[in-house]
C-alpha cells in the first residue's frame, strides 16, 4: 500500500488534500489503496498562523468575500473544478455546505452569524473557516484513500532516493513512499543585521524586538508612557498598535461628526512609527467595479516577448507590467464612469495598445482622455507619496500625515474612485503571471534582490494587501491622543551611545531628532535557510539535502534568497544528487522558490497556488499509483 506523508496541515497542507480527494477518483484506481498522513503540531486547517488560539483583535487584511479556499472557473488546470464557498458564503449558510460544524467559541459564532461579505473578519473567524475547509477535504476523499493525522513535529526525513522515506516524528517514524513539505511562513533567528541593535539594546538594558509574527512577539517588555521608536508601517504595524493600545485595555468610540477617539487605559507606550515612504500601507477598497471585470492578462501574458538569458525586472518586465496595471485601472473607469473620460473607451484603447507605459505619446493619450489629472494614474507617486516633502515642524509633519490618510481613506470609500479597484484587480493578475513565468525565465541576482523581491514585493504589498480603512481610522485617533507620532519618509534610526537611546530622524524634518528607550522592527521576518526554526529543515540543511536559492550575475552580484530550492515541479533540489530533483520529496509554499505564498485567495482570480496544490495532487497521485 503506497503511503504519502504531508508535513504541514495548515492551509497549503489542506490545499493539497482538497486537490488530492478532487483528483484521486481519476488517478488512482479503485483496488489501489492510498495511506495519507498529515503531520503538524498544531490543528488542521488553520495551522499556526490561523490558529484559533490568538488575540480576537487580530483581523484579516481581506474582505470576507475575498476568500476561499476552493477551485473554480477560472482555475487553469488539468483537474476538476470542486467549487467550494468563500468564507463569507459559509458563514451565512453553514447548513447548505456540509459538513455541518459546531463552532465552539461562542464570540467566532456570533460573529460568524452577523459576518457581511465586506466586513473584515478576525483571524479566528478565518480559522473556523479553515477548520471546516479541512473536515470537508477529509469527508471527500474516496473509499481507498485513508487519512492520519499527527499533531506532532517532524524533525528528519532519512532515506534512499529509490526507497522509502522515514519520516522521524517526536515520537515515531512513518515510513512514506511520498514525502511533501507543505511550508507556511516559518521564523528564523535574528540576522547579523539585527546584530547591532539587539546588542545595544543589552548593553544599555534597553528592549529592542526583531521583525516578527505579531500574535507570537511578547511585547510585554514595553512599558506604559516608554518612547517606542517603530520601524515599518504596514500590517504588522497595525497589528502591533491594535496589541500595544486595545489590547492593554485602551476602547475607540465614534465621534458624531465621523472618525473615532480613544480612550486611553493608561498602560499604552508612546509610539513613534516611520518607515521608508513614511506613510501605512493604502486601505482596502470599500466597493466593487462598476464596470464589467478587465479580461486580464492583456499585455502582461504568454505572449510578452522577453529577450534571451537572465531577465532584468525594471528594463523586461516592469514596463509591461506598469501598462496591465493601468489598463486595469483605466477600463474601469472608462467603463464604470464614461462621464469623467472625453473619449470612447475603443478608441482609446487603440491607441493605448500601441504606446508603451513611459512613453510621451502614452502620456499625451491619458491627458487628452482623462481631464481631471485626479482621474489619471501615476505609479510612481502612489509609489512614493511624500517624496520630496519637508516641513518646518513636528506639527506640520502631523497635519500633513493626517491630511494623507483622510486623503486615502476618502478615496478608498468612494465609489467614484473604483477604478483604483480595476488596478488592484490587475496588481493580482501580475502576482500570478510572475508565479508562471519566473521558474523558466529567471532574473538577474541583483534584480531579484532589489526589484523583485525588494521594490516590487513591497508596492505589491503598499497598494494592494493593506488593513481595512477602520484601522487608518484608529491610526488617526491614537494620534490625536498622542499616543502614536509619525517620523515622516526615509526613516533613519541611530543608535546613541552617549544617552543610550534609540534616535530617529527623517529628512522630511531637518534636525529634528526622536529618542525613544525601545525599537521594534515591525514588520514581518524574511525566512532564511540557514538560520531557519524549523527543526526538519535545519536537520536536512545540515545532512546536505537542501540548499537555499543563491544567484550569482555574469558581473558578480550575489544573492541568498533565503528560499528552500525545488525544481518548477516542486521537487526538492537535492545537493546530494548533484543538485537533480529528489524523485520522493516535494516542498510547496511560501519559503520556496516556486513562489506561489498565498495558501488562499480571491474566488476566480487563478491563483497560483491552486495551480501548483493541482499539479502536485496529481503528479503524486500518478506516481504512487506506480508504487504498488
Amino acid at each position: 500500500m503506497p503511503v504519502l506523508v504531508v508535513v504541514g496541515a495548515g492551509p497549503r497542507g489542506t490545499g493539497l488534500l482538497e486537490r488530492i480527494a478532487a483528483n484521486a477518483p481519476e488517478l488512482l484506481a479503485p483496488g489501489v489503496e492510498l495511506d495519507v498522513h498529515l503531520v503538524d503540531p498544531h490543528p488542521p486547517g488553520g495551522g499556526r498562523i490561523w490558529r484559533h488560539e490568538q488575540s480576537p483583535l487580530l483581523r484579516m487584511n481581506s474582505m470576507a468575500e475575498d476568500v476561499t479556499m476552493f477551485t473554480d472557473e477560472r482555475t487553469t488546470m488539468d483537474g476538476p473544478v470542486r467549487p467550494g464557498p468563500s468564507l463569507a458564503e459559509w458563514a451565512a449558510d453553514p447548513a447548505a455546505f456540509p459538513p455541518l460544524l459546531p463552532v465552539d467559541d461562542p464570540e467566532v459564532d456570533r460573529e460568524l452569524r452577523t459576518l457581511a461579505p465586506t466586513d473584515f473578519p478576525t483571524r479566528r473567524a478565518q480559522s473556523a473557516y479553515l477548520d471546516w475547509v479541512f473536515h470537508r477535504s477529509t469527508g471527500e476523499l474516496p473509499d481507498n484513500i485513508r487519512l492520519f493525522v499527527h499533531q506532532d513535529i517532524a524533525v528528519r526525513i532519512t532515506g534512499d532516493p529509490d526507497g522509502p522515506q522515514r519520516v522521524h516524528l517526536a515520537d515515531t517514524v512513518l515510513l512514506a513512499d511520498r514525502v511533501v513539505l507543505a511550508l507556511g511562513h516559518l521564523d528564523s533567528a535574528p540576522g547579523p543585521e539585527t546584530a547591532e541593535a539587539r546588542a545595544f539594546a543589552a548593553r544599555h538594558g534597553r528592549s529592542y524586538l526583531p521583525p516578527a509574527f505579531t500574535a507570537d512577539s511578547d511585547l510585554s517588555g514595553l512599558a506604559p508612557g516608554e518612547h517606542v521608536l517603530v520601524r515599518g508601517l504596514g500590517l504588522a504595524f497595525v497589528d502591533l498598535v491594535a496589541m500595544l493600545t486595545e489590547g492593554r485595555g485602551g476602547r475607540f468610540t465614534p465621534l458624531p461628526g465621523g472618525g473615532l477617539r480613544y480612550h486611553p487605559s493608561g498602560r499604552e507606550p508612546v509610539l513613534h512609527a516611520g518607515s521608508r515612504r513614511g506613510v501605512p500601507y493604502h486601505a482596502k477598497t470599500g466597493y466593487r467595479l462598476q464596470g464589467p471585470p478587465p479580461a486580464l492578462p492583456r499585455y502582461f501574458g504568454p505572449e510578452l516577448e522577453l529577450p534571451d538569458g537572465p531577465l532584468e525586472f525594471r528594463r523586461d518586465l516592469w514596463p509591461a507590467m506598469a501598462k496591465e496595471i493601468g489598463y486595469g485601472y483605466y477600463h474601469e473607469l472608462f467603463h464604470g464612469h464614461p462621464e469623467r473620460t472625453a473619449l470612447p473607451w475603443a478608441e482609446f484603447l487603440a491607441d493605448y495598445d500601441r504606446h508603451d507605459w513611459y512613453s510621451p505619446e502614452r502620456a499625451e493619450l491619458v491627458a487628452a482622455a482623462v481631464p481631471d489629472p485626479v482621474d489619471r494614474l501615476d505609479l510612481e507617486r502612489l509609489d512614493r507619496p511624500l517624496a520630496g516633502l519637508r516641513v518646518g515642524s513636528p506639527e506640520e509633519l502631523r497635519r500633513h500625515l493626517h491630511a494623507h490618510l483622510r486623503a486615502d481613506l476618502a478615496r478608498r470609500s468612494d465609489l467614484r474612485h473604483s477604478a483604483d479597484l480595476g488596478a488592484f484587480f490587475a496588481l493580482l493578475s501580475l502576482y500570478g503571471q510572475l508565479a508562471r513565468l519566473l521558474p523558466g525565465r529567471p532574473l538577474t541576482a541583483r534584480s531579484t534582490a532589489a526589484e523583485l523581491d525588494g521594490w516590487w514585493t513591497g508596492f505589491f504589498s503598499f497598494y494592494a494587501s493593506g488593513p481595512p480603512g477602520f484601522r487608518l481610522e484608529q491610526l488617526l485617533a491614537l494620534s490625536e491622543a498622542g499616543l502614536l507620532h509619525f517620523l515622516g519618509p526615509d526613516t533613519r534610526v541611530e543608535l546613541d551611545e552617549e544617552h543610550g537611546t534609540f534616535r530617529a530622524s527623517s529628512p522630511a524634518l531637518p534636525g529634528h531628532q526622536v529618542h525613544g528607550t525601545a525599537l521594534v522592527d515591525a514588520f514581518l521576518p524574511r525566512h532564511v535557510l540557514d538560520r531557519t526554526a524549523d527543526p526538519l529543515l535545519r536537520q536536512l540543511l545540515r545532512d546536505g539535502r537542501i540548499a537555499e536559492e543563491r544567484l550569482t550575475d555574469p558581473d558578480g552580484h550575489r544573492y541568498h534568497s533565503g528560499l528552500l530550492r525545488t525544481d518548477p515541479d516542486a521537487r526538492v533540489l537535492d545537493p546530494a544528487l548533484g543538485d537533480l530533483p529528489h524523485p520522493r520529496r516535494t516542498a510547496l509554499g511560501a519559503p520556496t522558490t516556486t513562489r506561489a505564498p498565498a495558501a488562499f485567495a480571491r474566488p476566480r482570480t487563478d491563483a497560483p497556488a491552486f495551480r501548483q496544490n493541482d499539479a502536485v495532487a496529481r503528479r503524486l497521485l500518478t506516481e504512487l499509483q506506480k508504487e504498488v
